[in-house]
């Protein structure tokens, strides 16, 4: 990965890195996670050593084409020089977009890449480093593949499109993701390879890291629980309600969002409903940050009713931690999710997802039935107000019944989705990638 500031284990150096392009030259550095597995660091103090990654607040880096075309050839330079010969370069998202177009031509005649597949993730259609047609003379790459069936993007080159195309297979974050975006509606201009490359396309689903997301043993939370000991987060609640200086009932339920707020993550349909969630003896708990329009409508909010509604416009992971634990039910109404963690999180935490049918949350959550008894949340298909607040209104139906509601909770908590899961899908694609 580039040696950003933000690495601050920056390990010890290794080699100069000078590449054909004029003023394409770097150091390799090697460090290691705690597991011990190691890391390499690409330092180029002149694309990395900035406040942002991409770039400031609103814009991105104007020279972000020779940031990251530098960092995919530095990759392939970097095993070069340490005689490291891969059998899969595992690429994800446009950032790495290059490294398959480079392999298949660039470095097609090298014999350390002989038998080197590349597996290219899509973690976000949406995001794609799209970039000028005049900039292509900074990636290296060949006039010829300004074409079509090359990285040509509507008159422009596309870094996310040459994974697509060049890489050998292709995965995404959801299994259900990776039908959607071969549709015009997700497909963001992208559907027609996909649906072209769609015996290639894989969707595993993300996983949880229970060592960082466990109730049992969360340091940032005020009491400790687990399936065996539920009455526990009785206090987390409260810790909320002192914290926000809210006015509930005792049965009074606590909703929370934690989320970017963005048009992807459904706020609208919130905004649509907030005349019939005033109605509702609910509280409501926002953390996040994200477009101004939403920033203003959820402050508004917590102005007109501070006694029930909570807003914290801030990245904070601790306080992420103490809402998710303290609160009854979590709310992602996205307009579209292509994994989705925040609803595995919650149901860790004995809180009940209620979300879109979309994406990861169609795969991550099942629809709870009370006769049946199985079942993790609450679902709702067509992005209108009306659908959201009638999965609300099951939702809360359902609280009001304990034991019910006790065994939705347990349902949640005992879902395994663990990185041990995806890791074993993943496993068996390389070896099937390899094979192929």
């Amino acid at each position: 990965m580039p040696k950003y500031p933000c690495t601050t284990k920056a390990g010890k150096g290794l080699l100069e890195l000078d590449l054909e392009l004029p003023g394409f030259s770097g150091s390799l550095f090697q460090s290691e996670l705690a597991e011990g597995v190691p890391v390499y660091l690409i330092e180029h103090d002149g694309y990395y050593n900035r406040e942002h990654l991409y770039g400031e607040p609103g814009s991105d880096y104007p020279d972000n084409v020779e940031r990251f075309a530098y960092f995919c050839r530095a990759v392939l330079e970097a095993a070069k020089k340490l005689d490291f010969k891969p059998d899969i370069i595992h690429c994800n998202d446009w950032h790495t977009g290059l490294i398959p177009v480079y392999l298949k031509t660039l470095y097609r005649k090298d014999p350390g890449f002989a038998q080197t597949k590349t597996l290219f993730s899509i973690h976000n259609l949406g995001y794609q480093g799209n970039f000028p047609h005049s900039q292509l003379k900074a990636t290296g790459l060949d006039e010829s593949l300004f074409r079509e069936e090359g990285i040509e993007f509507y008159g422009q080159i596309s870094f996310l499109k040459g994974g697509l195309i060049f890489a050998d297979t292709l995965t995404t974050v959801s299994p259900a993701y990776s039908q959607e975006i071969q549709t015009t509606e997700l497909g963001f201009g992208m559907e027609g390879i996909l649906q072209k490359r769609s015996d290639q396309l894989h969707g595993i689903l993300n996983g949880v890291d229970y060592t960082v997301w466990n109730p049992e043993t969360d340091p940032f939370i005020p009491a400790n629980y687990g399936p065996q000991s539920l009455s526990q987060k009785k206090q987390c609640r409260e810790d909320l309600v002192k914290m926000f200086s809210l006015r509930l009932n005792k049965r009074t339920p606590i909703l929370c969002m934690i989320t970017r707020l963005s048009e992807q993550k459904g706020i609208d349909l919130l905004m649509q409903a907030r005349d019939a969630l005033d109605e509702q003896d609910i509280a409501l708990l926002i953390l996040g940050t994200g477009e101004t329009r939403y920033e203003s409508f959820f402050l508004q909010w917590n102005q007109d009713r501070p006694d029930r509604i909570a807003t914290a416009l801030m990245f904070d992971e601790p306080l992420g931690h103490r809402i998710l634990a303290g609160s009854d039910m979590l709310l992602m109404p996205s307009s579209y999710e292509p994994c989705g963690l925040t609803q595995m999180y919650a149901l860790k935490y004995g809180t009940v997802p209620i979300v879109r049918d979309i994406g990861g949350l169609k795969n991550s959550i099942q629809e709870f039935s009370d006769k049946t008894g199985k079942g993790t949340g609450f679902k709702f298909k067509v992005p209108k107000a009306k659908y959201f607040l009638k999965s609300l209104q099951k939702a809360l139906s359902c609280f009001n019944q304990t034991a019910t509601w006790k065994k939705l909770m347990l349902n949640g908590m005992a879902k395994d989705n663990s990185w041990e899961v995806s890791a074993k899908q993943y496993s068996r694609l390389y070896h099937k990638s390899l094979r192929s």
